[in-house]
C-alpha cells in the first residue's frame, strides 16, 4: 500500500519530474517574500520566530549529547549567542543504528513522501531560515530569503525528483522464463529490492548552508539513507531548524526522528574527518575548499563523495552587441554578496586590441571603464548598494582583498560602506585589477570575494586558450562569453564542451552568470576539478541506493 505522504505530495512529485524532463521554469515554493504570497504577519512571524531561538539552547534532543557548543556572530555584528547539542560520536551512531532498520523497511514512496512534506513544512518556515542564513552567512535579507528559502528547496526536490526517477526503474519482481527446447521452461520468480547504502554525511560551507547542502540531504534521504548533517561552525543555526524541521516529521510519520541528526561543532575540531572516516559513513556531500574535498576524497574511501570546491571562474569578452548592458550584467555579478559565491566571475579577458560595438571600436580602457562605472552605478546609493553586497562572511575574504590590491594597476578600488541598520557589518564594493595574460600566477587561482581581474590578451584566441586550460587544471563552475560573431561562438561552445563547463553567452538582461535556476540549470558538472557532481542529475543520486534481489524456482 502506497505511503499517505506520497500520496499527498504525488501531485508535487509528478510536476516536478516533468519539469526536469522539460527543464523548463517552474517552481512549486514561490521566491516572493510578498504577504500575498506567504500571508500576512509571515515575515514578522518569522523573524520573532528566528530572534526567539538567540541565546539559549537549541530546541533539539540528540542522542549521545555531551555538552554544548556554540559561538556563532552575525556578519552584521550580532552575538547569536545559540548552544546546540554537542554529541559523543559513538553513542550519536548507536542512537542512529536503531532508526536506520524501520526506515529503511519503510521503502521508497515513504522516503520520498517525508522528503516532500519536510520540504513544505521548511517551505512554511522560509522567513525564520532567511534571518538565521543572512545572520550566519551575511547574505542581504532578500538574498537569504531566495537563495537560503525557496531556491534551496526547489534544489532539495529536485534531488528527490532524480531519486523517485531512479528507483521506480526498478520493478518490484519479475517473471523470467526461458526456453529449453522440447523440455518446459525454466521459470523463476525475481524479487528486487531498493535499498539504502548506510548513513550519508553531508558537511556544510559557511556562504550557503541550505543551498548547498539541501541536495545532499534529501538525495540521500529520499534513497532510503539516514543523515548525519555536520553545518560549518559559522553557520550552523540554518541546517539546525532545517533539521528540526525533518525530524518533527519523522516522528509524526512513526519513524525514529534520528534518522536525521545534527553534529555542530567549534571551529578548529577535526570532527569532519573524524565523520568522514567512520566505516558507517557511505556517503558524503561537501561544499568547500579545494584542500578538504580532496582530502575527502582521497581518504574516505568507503564512501561515495561528492564534492563541490573551488575554481576559476570567467568571462571573454570578444565584442558586444551592447555594451552597457555587459557593464551592467558583470556590476551585478560581480557584485552580488560581495563576490562570496563559488560561482562568481572572478576572470575577464578582453584583446588589449579592444573589442567591436555597435557604436564602434572600443578600446581595452573603454570596456574596462565600462564595466567600473557599471559598478559605480550600481553601488552609487549606499542604502542600495548594502542590499545587492550584503556583509563579508569572514576575515579571510578582507585579507584576501588586501593582498589583491597589490598585484597590479588598480582600476576599481574596493571601498567599506556603511550599513544603515547594522554599523558594526563589513560592507566591502569590489575590486577590479588590471592585468596581463602573461600573469598567469596571479590571476589562474580562487580569490574567493569581491575580486576580479580584467586581463589583456593578444587575442579572442588567446582568451578561450587560457579559459580552457584554467578550467581543465584549476577548475570551475561558470563561463561566460560576449561575441557576436557566430565562429567565435562556435568556438568557445566547443571549448566548454571540451573543458566540462557551463557556458553563458551574451547575458546583458535579468539572468547573471553567477545565478542557476533549480529543474533547468544542472550546477557544476562534475567534468573539472571544481566538482565531481552535478546539482542535480541521475549520477548525483543513483548511487545512493543498491539493488539487492532474491529469487525461486516456481
Amino acid at each position: 500500500m502506497s505511503h499517505p505522504l506520497f500520496e499527498k505530495h504525488r501531485a508535487t512529485l509528478d510536476r516536478a519530474l516533468a519539469a526536469i524532463a522539460d527543464r523548463g521554469y517552474w517552481t512549486p515554493y514561490p521566491e516572493s517574500a510578498s504577504p500575498k504570497v506567504y500571508g500576512e504577519g509571515a515575515a514578522e512571524s518569522g523573524k520573532a520566530a528566528f530572534e526567539a531561538l538567540l541565546g539559549k539552547p537549541f530546541p533539539i534532543t540528540l542522542p549521545g549529547t555531551i555538552g554544548t557548543v556554540g559561538g556563532e556572530r552575525s556578519p552584521y555584528g550580532v552575538e547569536l549567542g545559540v548552544a546546540y547539542p554537542k554529541v559523543d560520536l559513538d553513542k550519536l551512531f548507536a542512537g542512529i543504528g536503531h532508526a536506520q532498520g524501520h526506515w529503511r523497511a519503510a521503502g521508497p514512496e515513504a522516503w520520498v513522501g517525508v522528503c516532500i512534506e519536510a520540504l513544505a513544512r521548511i517551505n512554511k518556515s522560509s522567513f525564520e531560515i532567511a534571518n538565521a542564513v543572512m545572520h550566519t552567512t551575511g547574505q542581504a535579507f532578500m538574498m537569504a530569503f531566495q537563495a537560503g528559502g525557496p531556491h534551496a528547496q526547489d534544489r532539495g526536490l529536485e534531488a528527490v525528483a532524480y531519486a523517485w526517477d531512479q528507483m521506480r526503474r526498478v520493478p518490484a519482481k519479475s517473471l523470467w522464463e526461458k526456453p529449453q527446447g522440447k523440455g518446459d521452461p525454466l521459470r523463476m520468480e525475481k524479487r528486487f529490492r531498493v535499498v539504502p547504502r548506510g548513513i550519508g554525511l553531508v558537511i556544510g560551507c559557511c556562504t550557503f548552508p541550505t543551498w548547498n547542502g539541501y541536495p545532499g540531504l534529501f538525495a540521500s534521504l529520499a534513497t532510503g539513507n539516514a543523515v548525519i548533517v555536520k553545518p560549518h561552525p559559522a553557520a550552523i543555526l540554518p541546517l539546525a531548524i532545517t533539521v528540526r524541521i525533518v525530524r518533527e516529521v519523522l516522528a509524526e510519520a512513526g519513524f525514529d526522528p534520528n534518522v536525521v541528526t545534527l553534529v555542530a561543532h567549534a571551529a578548529g575540531d577535526d570532527v569532519a574527518k573524524k565523520l568522514a572516516l567512520r566505516p558507517e559513513v557511505r556517503i558524503i556531500d561537501f561544499t568547500g575548499s579545494t584542500a578538504n574535498g580532496n582530502w575527502l576524497e582521497e581518504h574516505a574511501r568507503q564512501a561515495q563523495v561528492y564534492t563541490e570546491k573551488a575554481g576559476v571562474n570567467q568571462v571573454i569578452v570578444d565584442s558586444t552587441p551592447d555594451l552597457a548592458g555587459l557593464a551592467r550584467n558583470l556590476a551585478f555579478s560581480l557584485s552580488l554578496y560581495t563576490g562570496q559565491m563559488c560561482t562568481a566571475p572572478q576572470n575577464i579577458y578582453v584583446p588589449r586590441g579592444g573589442i567591436e560595438t555597435p557604436e564602434g571600436h572600443k578600446s581595452f580602457d573603454d570596456v574596462a571603464n565600462a564595466i567600473a562605472d557599471g559598478v559605480r552605478k550600481l553601488l552609487g546609493d549606499p542604502a542600495r548598494a548594502v542590499e545587492v553586497l550584503g556583509a563579508v562572511q569572514n576575515r579571510g575574504v578582507l585579507d584576501r582583498l588586501d593582498e589583491a590590491r597589490g598585484l597590479g594597476p588598480i582600476l576599481l578600488d574596493t571601498q567599506a560602506l556603511p550599513h544603515p541598520a547594522f554599523p558594526d557589518a563589513n560592507v566591502r564594493t569590489p575590486l577590479i585589477v588590471k592585468l596581463d595574460a602573461r600573469d598567469g600566477d596571479k590571476y589562474l587561482s580562487e580569490w574567493f570575494g569581491p575580486i576580479a581581474f580584467l586581463i589583456a590578451t593578444d587575442s579572442t584566441d588567446q582568451s578561450l586558450s587560457i579559459a580552457r586550460d584554467a578550467v581543465k587544471r584549476h577548475g570551475a563552475l561558470t563561463l561566460a562569453l560576449y561575441s557576436i560573431d557566430p565562429k567565435v561562438v562556435d568556438h568557445a561552445i566547443e571549448v566548454a564542451e571540451d573543458a566540462g563547463v557551463a557556458l553563458s553567452i551574451n547575458l546583458t538582461s535579468g539572468v547573471f552568470v553567477n545565478q542557476s535556476a533549480a529543474f533547468s540549470d544542472f550546477h557544476g558538472t562534475g567534468a573539472n576539478p571544481a566538482a565531481n557532481a552535478a546539482l542535480t542529475d541521475a549520477a548525483f543520486v543513483a548511487n545512493r541506493f543498491r539493488v539487492v534481489q532474491h529469487r525461486m524456482h516456481v
